[in-house]
């Protein structure tokens, strides 16, 4: 909410609820007010045109009254100049004498006219002045500073006695959420991921100010004017949220996932099992001149294809390699399937020295372990 006019911020609104003045979290409804500004100057125009409306009404009223004059005197004049004509110029009425008849007759119609035009420019002179008290008017009225909408109070950017300037942008004074039941999330999303986003795509939210929460929204649309920070391109991507319980606050940071892929009842796999790579001496004699030490695929390169990848589980002493086709991943756990790959296979992701073996274990070290169901 901001401000058209010069002025100084004489007094704040009311808060309906607290009989405050309006602050940081008031409630506040459509059209009441907010602040008023010093008006002293703007009433002082107000009175000023007033005064011009009323001296230009009575110029009207005054043209008027001279045009019924030159009206009257035009009347006399045509009923002189009739009976002179009646006469003609002759010994009871001399040449000179007609003559002053007629053009007595042509001064009074043309006076005429000229009062009819002054009564003209008299009403367009009101409508002048009326158009600039209007003007004075408005300006007045921007003095009392209401609220557009029903909301919220987030940020009051004037205090009482400050002063603010319209010039060529007009200054923000009250930023007022509409509906906090409802919030929008700007996501920047890099341009390589940018094509996997789609409106109403479903999207999973969490906040620094709820850690363990999981906060649900919808993909609403991607702004096309993209941005670009150390040569990284984003785009920003608009996430509806509800926030009906009103945990949700205004400039929170969130951390975004979308679901760019959906699989129930699958079997994952941890991803690094997909892309360690055992030495060749730990491979089961049997494969290793087959195979050798191959290395099983990156899932972060799948796109959800029938593409295929290496496990590795665990033969005696030995590994052996098993193959898989690789499904959907989120980076932590990828979908795997195929001969053999079922529920509780245990598959290999990594290999211990035996230094390794006799160090004192890190209880905050992650343990390795087993394939698991997920949705």
């Amino acid at each position: 909410v901001g401000a058209q006019i010069i002025g100084r911020i004489s007094v704040f609104g009311k808060d309906p609820k607290t009989g405050e003045p309006i602050d940081y979290g008031s409630q506040v409804e459509e059209g009441e007010i907010l602040a008023q500004i010093d008006d002293s100057l703007y009433r002082a125009d107000v009175n000023a045109n007033q005064a011009q409306v009323d001296q230009a009404k009575a110029n009207v009223q005054r043209a008027k009254a001279d045009l019924m004059q030159l009206q009257a005197k035009l009347d006399q004049a045509e009923g002189n100049w009739k009976r002179a004509q009646e006469i003609g110029p002759s010994r009871a009425l001399s040449a000179t004498d007609y003559d002053s008849y007629e053009a007595t007759y042509e001064i009074s119609k043309a006076n005429v006219a000229v009062g009819d035009a002054a009564i003209v420019q008299a009403e367009q002179n009101v409508a002048q002045a009326e158009a600039s008290l209007d003007r004075a008017r408005t300006n007045l009225s921007y003095c009392t500073i209401i609220s557009p909408v029903n909301g919220v109070i987030i940020d009051r950017r004037v205090n009482i006695g400050q002063t603010v300037v319209a010039s060529l942008n007009a200054p923000s004074l009250f930023l007022i959420a509409k509906d906090l039941h409802h919030m929008q999330v700007w996501a920047a999303v890099n341009e390589a991921d940018i094509g996997r986003i789609y409106s109403g795509q479903p999207v999973r939210m969490t906040v620094d100010a709820f850690p363990n929460e999981t906060f649900q929204g919808m993909v609403n649309k991607i702004r096309l004017n993209a941005s670009m920070t150390q040569n990284v391109v984003t785009y920003t991507v608009e996430v509806d949220i509800d926030n009906s319980d009103g945990k949700l606050l205004p400039y929170l940071t969130a951390n975004v996932r979308f679901e760019v892929a959906k699989r129930e009842q699958v079997l994952l796999v941890p991803s690094s099992a997909l892309i360690w790579k055992p030495s060749s001496e730990s491979i089961v004699p049997a494969t290793r001149e087959e195979r050798g030490a191959r290395t099983g695929r990156d899932p972060s390169a799948s796109s959800g294809g029938a593409t295929r990848g290496t496990l590795w589980i665990q033969d005696g002493s030995f590994v052996k390699p098993m193959s898989v086709e690789v499904g959907a991943s989120d980076g932590t756990s990828t979908e795997v399937s195929g001969a053999g790959v079922q529920e509780n296979l245990n598959v290999v992701l990594g290999e211990m020295s035996r230094n390794d073996r006799s160090a004192t274990v890190n209880p905050f070290t992650p343990q390795v372990f087993g394939q698991r169901r997920g949705q």
